[in-house]
């Protein structure tokens, strides 16, 4: 009976033109976001420790108590914090990846994704006009800290899985073009003592890089070099030449032209290796890589995702023989060649 009455609620629901549930879910995703995000922010979850009234983790972040009390509940309503006789507590997510000092504090990264917020509210005049209206704000050292550790972040757990998914066989030298924090030079260094591993990035990224390199102790077989996707070349005798989270910032003209010098920087036999988001041959998925199209239309002059047919039709005009496609687990994917 509780089940006939429960249908007949839906289907009256439904006749009189009420949104879905999950469909109005989806419109209001942001507010959920928005209020985790201005946490990171703040370092709210950092403030709260090992537990904290809202008078008290305003007075720590000099935020205003009564706002303050009224996020804190509803980070406890979304189960990122508990509530306590009015005390909060971080729950196991925010003690793990949220408070400094904590097993992966993760705070660095995450504020590449706040910075996300701005440009991401500019969509709807991206779409009018077909590219980023943001492109003209200063992008200081802050900003380009966060991104290398937000991508650091993410590389790291991925490198190894791409480094066994290539394989380094018979691989002696190999060129990281826009390798940031040298995520991947590393995981290559690590998983084949006597590499030698080049990363190739602009001015501002060579010092990050540096550092990462050296806490990972691999210094003796990475070296990082001052360099562009656009200098008219990237060197010559390399085995393999990886270009990671780097196609999709690009125009197809763009991604063509720097395939092409990729070719001559292989020695006979050696492959190139790209590695990003892979859209199907439609460009309706998956999800995934289809909203980070959106991410580079408002980030970005003319960059897109890419279906794994464009790559492999660039790879073959280049000169490049034997591609295909190596599937990762996640939402990104491999499309290599081989240099006759």
């Amino acid at each position: 009976e509780n089940g006939q009455k429960r249908m007949a609620g839906m289907k009256a629901r439904d006749q009189a033109g009420a949104l879905p549930d999950d469909f109005q879910q989806m419109l209001r995703a942001f507010q959920e976001s928005r209020t985790l995000l201005t946490a990171i922010e703040l370092d709210l979850f950092t403030a709260v420790g090992a537990g904290a009234d809202a008078a008290a983790v305003a007075r720590s972040i000099d935020t205003d108590p009564r706002a303050t009390g009224m996020l804190l509940n509803a980070l406890a309503a979304m189960d990122l914090l508990t509530k306590r006789d009015g005390e909060f507590f971080n729950g196991p997510v925010a003690g793990r990846y949220l408070v400094a000092g904590g097993p992966d504090d993760s705070r660095a990264a995450l504020l590449h994704t706040v910075h996300l917020w701005s440009r991401w509210s500019t969509l709807t005049e991206c779409v009018r006009q077909g590219t980023s209206v943001t492109l003209g704000d200063r992008r200081g050292a802050d900003w380009v800290e966060t991104f290398i550790a937000a991508m650091h972040k993410n590389a790291a757990f991925r490198a190894p899985l791409v480094a066994r998914a290539i394989g380094l066989d018979g691989v002696k030298r190999v060129l990281d073009v826009g390798g940031g924090s040298g995520a991947y030079a590393i995981a290559f260094a690590r998983s084949r003592p006597g590499l030698e591993v080049e990363v190739l990035d602009l001015p501002d990224v060579v010092p990050i890089a540096q550092r990462y390199i050296e806490a990972a102790g691999v210094g003796s077989q990475v070296r990082v070099r001052t360099g562009d996707l656009r200098d008219p070349s990237f060197g010559t005798g390399y085995d393999l030449v990886l270009f990671s989270a780097i196609c999709h910032r690009n125009t197809s003209e763009e991604n063509q032209a720097m395939l092409g010098k990729a070719f001559a920087a292989l020695a006979p036999g050696g492959r190139v290796v790209i590695h990003d988001f892979i859209l199907n041959a439609d460009k309706g998925g998956p999800k995934t890589g289809a909203l980070f199209a959106l991410n580079m239309l408002v980030g970005t002059r003319a960059g897109d995702s890419y279906s794994g047919e464009e790559y492999a039709a660039w790879l073959r005009d280049a000169g490049f023989a034997e591609v295909r496609t190596v599937g990762l687990p996640g939402p990104t994917g491999l499309v290599i060649g081989k240099r006759p």
